[in-house]
């Protein structure tokens, strides 16, 4: 294992995913300055999704191809374009804003198949991979958790334009920390027509397989609920809580989610073991349960054990489903390309997600119903899971990848 590598490339993701959430609460508080309604953070937040989507086909075969450290760099060199972008924009047009942050977007879509596809490069087996994921996770919800409490308050506090400078500046961090990571040779035989036209079947690949295609329901479906729970919550807070919207301790509430999920990352190796991994959907069931009871609090210490709550079980539930993808994956198909369908699977849940968020929304739909509303749809997808659980162990014991 390349530990020094591995600890540059933990800071430079933190770094990066401070800047992208701080981003999305720089937005959000310009969004509420100029008077759009709560529905408009939806709209934005599926602008970043899309990039996901139309490049999911080509972004594996490019981060396979290339030298994941060189990957890592252009990803962060266009989400400072989007920040750019962002500055310069007309603040009271929506569809400027979402033009910037859709340009983040495709950053972050390139950024991503690099940043897990490193890993199997930088460890020797399956432990140090599962080790390796649960940091990355731990570093990405540490920045979600700094982006969304320190990053949102600033943002909250403070210029447009200063806010917006900070995410540059971190950004441009991130970029030197790259400089850290090694350059491993990408393999350069691959051809990006072949591989686009591939790129269906190994969507086909990875969920003809019981394992694979357990882990990318789940972790899917875990994100699906995250991304709308982050703007949903962010609404609920000052209409439950008494809260005023631009009170910077909204943000501070919100975070405490993600320090519940950093101790659930952390402690998920020794919660779930990887060769029962599927025993990782009890935790969803109870996440699942605290998101039901969440609308129904109007206690502001018992909102945040809750949030704290259902952050733990998310941690728990997503780490080894990640795990497992991209282990099997690469053996599969290849890193690249594992986290490309991944990110396609994803990212296509939370666009669906937030739609309908969104449509609930703006319907007249209460906020407390929509957040409801969402974890019935979550426990539409564990009850799915749960019918796949024996077949899905046995294909682990079997090692039929």
């Amino acid at each position: 294992m390349n530990a020094r590598a591995l600890r540059y490339l933990y800071i430079t993701q933190f770094l990066s995913a401070f800047a992208d959430n701080m981003a999305l609460f720089v937005i959000a508080n310009l969004l509420q300055r100029n008077g759009f309604s709560p529905a408009a953070l939806a709209l934005v937040s599926m602008a970043f999704f899309v990039p996901f989507i139309i490049l999911a086909p080509i972004v594996g075969p490019f981060a396979d191809k290339y030298p994941k450290t060189i990957i890592l760099l252009i990803g962060n060199l266009i989400k400072i374009v989007g920040m750019v972008m962002l500055i310069l924009v007309d603040h009271q047009n929506i569809f400027a804003l979402m033009l910037s942050y859709f340009t983040v977007g495709i950053g972050a879509v390139v950024y991503s198949p690099a940043k897990y596809g490193i890993l199997p490069e930088l460890t020797t087996n399956e432990n140090e991979l599962f080790e390796a994921n649960a940091r990355i996770e731990a570093f990405t919800i540490m920045a979600i958790l700094v982006g969304v409490g320190a990053g949102g308050a600033i943002a909250a506090v403070t210029s447009a334009l200063f806010s917006s400078t900070i995410c540059l500046i971190l950004f441009a961090a991130s970029v030197g920390m790259t400089f850290f990571i090694p350059i491993l040779p990408g393999n350069r035989y691959i051809r990006y027509g072949e591989e686009v036209r591939e790129f269906q079947s190994h969507v086909s690949t990875l969920f003809r397989n019981p394992v694979t295609s357990f882990a990318l329901i789940g972790t899917g479906a875990f994100w699906m609920s995250s991304a709308v729970l982050r703007i949903a919550v962010l609404a609920w807070i000052p209409l439950a809580l008494g809260f005023m919207e631009s009170d910077f301790r909204v943000t501070l509430i919100l975070a405490t989610t993600s320090i519940g999920i950093i101790a659930g990352a952390y402690l998920a190796p020794k919660l779930i073991p990887l060769r029962t991994f599927t025993k990782a959907i009890m935790y969803g069931f109870l996440m699942m349960i605290c998101i039901f009871i969440f609308p129904m609090i109007h206690n502001t210490i018992i909102a945040i054990v809750l949030l704290l709550a259902v952050g733990f079980m998310g941690g728990v539930f997503i780490v080894p489903m990640n795990t497992m993808i991209q282990e099997q994956g690469r053996k599969m198909i290849g890193a690249g390309k594992t986290i490309a369908v991944q990110n396609l699977v994803e990212n296509a849940l939370m666009l669906v997600g937030t739609t309908i968020y969104y449509v609930v929304v703006y319907t007249g739909i209460s906020i407390s119903n929509a957040i409801m509303i969402q974890g019935g749809v979550l426990f539409l997808f564990l009850l799915y899971l749960l019918t796949k659980v024996r077949a899905t162990q046995r294909a682990r014991t079997k090692n039929i990848w």
